[in-house]
């Protein structure tokens, strides 16, 4: 095992699979210099401009190109600085890269990983600072991943590079100075497959990307009182790990999904609904949701704190959850 970052994480994962596979390659804006973040850093200098390739400042023109090289037999890596930004590019994705398999009869696939940094960092404000994982849960043909912790950047990228449909792995921008231990050789993390990242029995936390450090500062601090909640990290989002999820809450009979996103149509309204439907027989209280009013993020701190789910939000809708019932 090596520490090291988040950030460093990604980038060792394209290393390897450029090493391993010449398909594999990157295009996007500012490349040559190392990327917006630094997660390109020397890889230029490492695999060539036709391989770390920087391109002109538009987002349909880098989507569009990469699908086009998808499909005649490469595995582009597509870097879209920001998920904001990505919104540009949504018809060479949504309508393009997604249905591509489907419309082909089986016969095209669309190998390609398209990195969005998604979340709040530093002040950046409402064009910068969205989360946005629902809207590509919302189409078939996409596999979405949000990886929290510097091994699963490592080993979820390396099997995303790896798979054979459209990719979108959104990497939580606050979480690229996050250091974690890295396993030396080889290491691949399956898509579609949770992490339980720490057990209980009281109530079942269900999360990803940079919230799931939030539940388990909150779960450490409910433990204190008696009140120990297992906190399951999704790592992909689609396809979602329901058999880790729904067994989880069949032990403790109580639900709540935690995210970043506005809570208005975000993704923890399908992991409760899919519950509900499941396993509402066996649930001890109401199904809880936490995440983000329905505003735009603000520069001021004051104001994006507003926006933003918290530890102390997350203890109160536990301690909520376990509270007994009043009497009739």
């Amino acid at each position: 095992m090596a520490t090291d970052t988040y950030l460093n994480a990604g980038r060792r994962a394209v290393i390897e699979e450029m090493q391993r596979d010449r398909a594999v390659w990157a295009l996007g804006e500012d490349l040559g210099r190392g990327g917006v973040f630094g997660q390109y850093r020397d890889l230029q200098g490492m695999f060539g401009a036709d391989r770390i390739a920087d391109t002109p400042i538009s987002e349909a023109c880098i989507m569009g190109a990469a699908v086009g090289a998808a499909m005649t037999g490469t595995r582009p890596i597509v870097e879209m600085r920001f998920s904001d930004f990505a919104l540009c590019a949504i018809d060479e994705l949504v309508n393009q890269a997604a249905k591509a398999r489907f419309m082909f009869g089986g016969q095209m696939r669309v190998p390609m990983v398209v990195r969005e940094p998604i979340g709040m960092w530093r002040s950046s404000a409402a064009q910068h600072s969205q989360s946005l994982e629902s809207w590509y849960t919302h189409i078939p043909g996409l596999v979405v991943v949000a990886p929290a912790t510097p091994a699963d950047n490592l080993g979820l990228l390396k099997s995303a590079i790896r798979n054979d449909d459209p990719v979108v792995y959104l990497e939580h921008k606050n979480l690229w100075g996050l250091e974690g231990e890295l396993p030396d050789g080889e290491h691949l993390v399956p898509l579609g497959k949770a992490d339980i990242a720490r057990h209980g029995d009281a109530v079942t936390i269900v999360t990803w990307s940079g919230m799931r450090h939030a539940c388990l500062r909150a779960a450490e601090a409910l433990a204190t009182a008696g009140i120990e909640a297992e906190v399951i990290d999704l790592r992909t989002l689609w396809p979602w790990d329901r058999e880790t999820v729904f067994n989880s809450v069949r032990r403790t009979g109580r639900l709540l999904v935690v995210q970043e996103a506005v809570s208005v149509s975000g993704f923890g309204a399908e992991i409760a609904a899919s519950v509900a439907e499941a396993l509402h027989h066996e649930l001890k209280a109401p199904i809880r949701r936490l995440g983000a009013p329905r505003i735009p993020v603000a520069y001021a701190p004051a104001l994006e704190d507003r926006a933003r789910v918290g530890d102390a939000a997350i203890i109160d809708a536990v301690r909520g959850l376990v509270a007994p019932c009043p009497a009739n």
